[in-house]
Parts: C-alpha cells; sequence; structure tokens
C-alpha cells in the first residue's frame, strides 16, 4: 500500500466539508476522485497532501504516518501535487520553472539543469526551455506545472484537475501525457471532471458527494450506479397521477 487514508473528517466551523472518507492506493495504480461541484473532493486531495490538517481521521504514505506533516515533507517523502489553477514562476524560464522542483532532490545547479532537460523531453515542452512561463497559454502551463512536480521525482503525483479547460485535442494529449508519465512508475490519483479522461485512464475511482464516498469501484461500472447518476443529475422528477409534473 502507497498511500492510506482512513477516516478523513475536516470541519470548517461545523461544516463538514468532508466526513468520515477513505482511500487506499496500491503502487502503480491510477485512481479517480469524482463528483459534482462542492462535494468534497479537493478538500479530501488537501488532506492527502498536507495542505489541510484532517479535523479526525489519519494518512499513511509509505508507511509512515504524515497525517500532520507539513506540504514541505510530503514533498520530500515524494507525494506531488498540482493545483486547479496552475501556479508559474512568470519571469523565470520554462526550465529554470523545472529547475526549481528539481532542486529538492539535485541540489547541485549542473545536476537540477540536467534533471530538468530530461523532465522538459518527457513533457514534450524541450523546445521551449528557453521561453518565459508567461508566454505559455493555459495548456502549456498545466504541463509546465505537472513538469515541475515530476522534476521532484515522486512516488505519488496528485492531479487536481489537471485537464480542465483544455480542448478535445488538448485533452487527449494529456491523457497521453498521464500515461507516459505512470508508464515511468509514478502511482497517479487524480481529481477529474471529464469522464473521458476517467474512463480512458483510472482502474478505480471513487465518487464524493455532499463530503461523503458513495461509491467506488471500476469507472464503467461506477458511472452507471443510480446513486452516482442521482448525484450528478439530481433526483428526477415524478408525476402527479394525472400526468401533471
Amino acid at each position: 500500500m502507497l498511500i492510506k487514508a482512513e477516516g478523513i473528517t475536516m470541519d470548517f466551523g461545523g461544516f463538514k466539508a468532508v466526513s468520515d472518507a477513505s482511500l487506499s492506493v496500491e503502487r502503480g495504480e491510477i485512481v479517480g476522485l469524482i463528483g459534482p461541484n462542492g462535494a468534497g473532493k479537493s478538500t479530501f486531495f488537501n488532506c492527502l497532501v498536507g495542505d489541510l490538517r484532517p479535523t479526525q481521521g489519519q494518512v499513511w504514505f509509505d508507511g509512515v504516518d504524515l497525517t500532520n506533516a507539513t506540504p514541505e515533507e510530503h514533498a520530500r517523502r515524494g507525494i506531488g501535487r498540482t493545483f486547479q489553477l496552475p501556479a508559474t514562476f512568470e519571469d523565470m524560464s520554462i526550465l529554470e520553472n523545472v529547475m526549481v522542483g528539481a532542486f529538492l532532490r539535485h541540489p547541485r545547479t549542473q545536476d537540477a539543469t540536467q534533471a530538468a532537460h530530461e523532465i522538459l523531453e518527457l513533457t514534450g515542452l524541450s523546445g521551449l526551455a528557453s521561453q518565459k512561463a508567461r508566454s505559455l497559454g493555459t495548456p502549456g502551463r498545466k504541463r509546465l506545472e505537472i513538469a515541475r512536480v515530476l522534476a521532484t521525482q515522486p512516488k505519488l503525483m496528485l492531479l487536481d484537475e489537471a485537464l480542465a479547460g483544455l480542448t478535445p485535442v488538448e485533452v487527449q494529449r494529456a491523457i497521453d501525457l498521464v500515461r507516459r508519465i505512470h508508464k515511468t512508475g509514478v502511482t497517479i490519483v487524480i481529481v477529474e471532471h471529464i469522464m473521458e479522461v476517467i474512463l480512458s485512464l483510472t482502474d478505480r475511482v471513487l465518487v464524493f458527494n455532499q463530503g461523503r464516498v458513495i461509491a467506488s469501484g471500476v469507472a464503467a461500472d461506477v458511472v452507471n450506479d443510480p446513486a452516482v447518476i442521482e448525484a450528478y443529475l439530481g433526483r428526477p422528477r415524478t408525476r402527479t397521477r394525472g400526468g401533471t409534473p
């Protein structure tokens, strides 16, 4: 077991954004977290990576309890994450942005530079290495953030809507990139709304609604679960005996 979160509850002043949610991910898996807006996915995600400390519950990674550890400790242990809105160092080059991540494992500039170039090659950004980050559009920024996380050499990568806002062609390219990353041995947990991504990539999914996990299993089965359909679409409207809604 690479990561295990058990009984995670996140309470914000009496409002439970996440309530008793659990997740276990084996090495080499791709697991999806899905659910309607406001379902608690990102809050749960933030508890996994140390950006939030859960009100209740525990998180273990690679056998170590990281429940109360800092995001920096999570990164050192091998957990990398992206954000819904990619953050870049605008006035630094694309190469330098990736080197920021590489310095976690490679303190020497020469080594960090070499590692960054290798990641740029993997992510298809090598031809843009000298350009400023501010020159990139949304697809490039998302790819750059993934590259910077990869440069930290994570065992586990958590992608928070990394494919949102992309065109169908860009989505397919991003799916191909995630597959290439996975082939390098990185375990992946992905929060995503695009069902094509979930069906194409994941081994299994967890479905959140109102802060709780309401279903889990193989994506193709879960998306046909009546509880999942109701969570996304709402209850079907009933008709009166006379046929009037």
